[in-house]
């Protein structure tokens, strides 16, 4: 194989891979993994769903969310409450240092209420996270079936 072939087949397969890797984001010490939603109708409420690493010796927080496409964004918990299961705000989400948070279905996760405009399985929906540490990141939630329990992307 010629070295013009094999840098093409090497760029290629770079390229290939973009999409991907541009879902993790850093903010300071925190690096941002695997953003992903459900699809949801317009109008309907949409959760936002990821990990945050903290690669720090600090501890940081994450204080809020916002997207162009809800009217209100929370950051939000799931427990169970005497058998029934209970949705509840929380202030900020605590990133301890050296540690993993993770927001995911029946748990911490991100509400995005009042959409509008849908989100449609195999697109992306913008969500800006901000950190007490970190400051503001901006990520890309890649949007999953309606009915996903953990997101599909490769990474």
């Amino acid at each position: 194989m010629t070295v013009t072939r094999r840098s093409l087949l090497i760029g290629a397969a770079l390229l290939a891979a973009l999409p991907a890797a541009a879902q993790d984001r850093r903010a300071g010490d925190l690096v941002i993994e695997r953003p992903w939603s459900r699809a949801a109708g317009a109008n309907a409420t949409g959760g936002g769903f990821l990990t945050i690493r903290n690669t720090g010796a600090a501890p940081d927080r994450l204080l809020s969310a916002s997207s162009p496409i809800a009217r209100r964004v929370e950051l939000h918990t799931m427990s169970m409450d005497g058998g029934v299961m209970r949705m509840r705000p929380v202030e900020t989400i605590p990133v301890p240092a050296g540690g993993t948070v993770q927001l995911a279905p029946g748990g911490l996760h991100i509400m995005m209420i009042g959409l509008t405009q849908p989100l449609v399985q195999g697109g992306r929906a913008p969500l800006t996270l901000r950190f007490e540490r970190g400051g503001e990141v901006q990520v890309e939630l890649v949007v999953e079936a309606a009915g996903a329990r953990a997101p599909q992307h490769a990474h």
